[in-house]
């Protein structure tokens, strides 16, 4: 765990080990000035983070995500794991929410349980077989840290195909299984 939040933070993003779902909402209510996206994830939705995160008072985008979306001020996914030699996450993005909970918003926040972290892009291969064997449409987005380009004069950029803030929030107890977000 160690390694990856040293990774992760060495790629811009922001990475907090949480203990409670309550911690984890008063994280993102202190950083969000507007609506938050939440795409469907089971982890999200067995620990009941969507109703605490509507307790804080913030407002949440659950559907018509196309229409919503470029006005929403951050995203919230799961991640079906993590790679610590990187700092990367990874979660299927099939569905459209998730991408475009991913992409649009300024902040993104996602969830992982630290127990799915790697310590290789090499560990995740029987990991990446069996998706490909259960879910051969499926996409998989490897995010690692804010979005950032220098194709404009080699000047780096950050937030300019995505969001400029990833936020990492470590909490143990999600989920175990590398298939779920």
């Amino acid at each position: 765990m160690e390694k990856f939040i040293s990774a992760a933070r060495n790629v811009g993003a922001d990475v907090q080990v949480l203990a409670t779902p309550e911690e984890l909402v008063a994280y993102i209510a202190e950083r969000v000035d507007g609506s938050l996206m939440v795409s469907s994830c089971p982890s999200l939705l067995r620990a009941g983070i969507p109703d605490k995160l509507k307790s804080a008072g913030l407002h949440l985008v659950e559907e018509d995500f196309r229409s919503l979306g470029a006005a929403a001020a951050a995203g919230l996914t799961g991640a079906n794991f993590g790679l610590a030699a990187t700092g990367t996450v990874v979660l299927e993005s099939t569905d459209e929410s998730v991408r475009i909970t991913t992409t649009l918003p300024e902040k993104h926040f996602v969830l992982l349980d630290p127990r799915k972290i790697l310590a290789t892009a090499d560990e995740a291969v029987p990991l990446l077989n069996d998706f490909h064997r259960q879910l051969p449409q499926a996409y998989l987005a490897y995010i690692p840290g804010p979005s950032r380009t220098a194709d404009i004069e080699r000047v780096l950029t950050i937030g300019v195909h995505g969001p400029a803030e990833l936020h990492i929030l470590l909490l143990e107890g999600l989920s175990e299984d590398l298939m779920e977000r």
